[in-house]
């Protein structure tokens, strides 16, 4: 049973970044896709959107969580060490752009780029797609006036099922 059997489906966008190795991004693409899909909260193609590299992630997410359309946005993109002299500070830069965005738009948004240390692209895309979903849904719950969380819920599957049921 999906969620979205009891409550609208969130609307989320997806930011990817271009990279040399177009397979990476699909990769974390389809992850990323393929867990939303299971969750209920599929993205139309409209909502899909392209980045120049993973330093422009930031801004377009930015611009994407202040338009009031979208619950969360997710980021997926990939970092290669050496392929920049300072890949690791723009790896830096990237998750930092990433999270002051979501703070000053009150947005999740997620990080789902791979750096040159990371694990394979359809697992982090799954990663990124559940946290900013499952955020997005907390935060649906704390605005509407409940915040009931049982205390270790968040093992297994029983968090998306309380914040479905409450």
């Amino acid at each position: 049973m999906t969620i979205q059997t009891f409550i609208r489906p969130v609307r989320l966008a997806i930011v990817v970044s271009r990279f040399e190795e177009e397979e990476t991004t699909t990769d974390l693409l389809g992850g990323a896709q393929a867990y939303l899909a299971e969750q209920g909260a599929a993205v139309d193609e409209g909502d899909i959107f392209e980045a120049p590299g993973a330093f422009d992630l930031p801004l377009i997410a930015q611009t994407l969580a202040r338009t009031g359309r979208y619950e969360g946005v997710i980021c997926l993109g990939r970092l290669i060490k050496g392929a920049a002299a300072d890949d690791d500070l723009i790896s830096l830069e990237v998750n930092q752009g990433l999270l002051s965005a979501s703070l000053t738009s009150e947005t999740p948004i997620s990080f789902g780029v791979l750096t040159p240390q990371a694990d394979a692209a359809d697992g982090k895309g799954r990663q990124a797609a559940r946290a900013c979903h499952e955020t997005a849904l907390m935060l649906r719950r704390i605005r509407e006036g409940e915040t009931r969380i049982t205390p270790g819920a968040l093992e297994g599957g029983e968090f998306l099922d309380q914040l479905v049921h409450g």
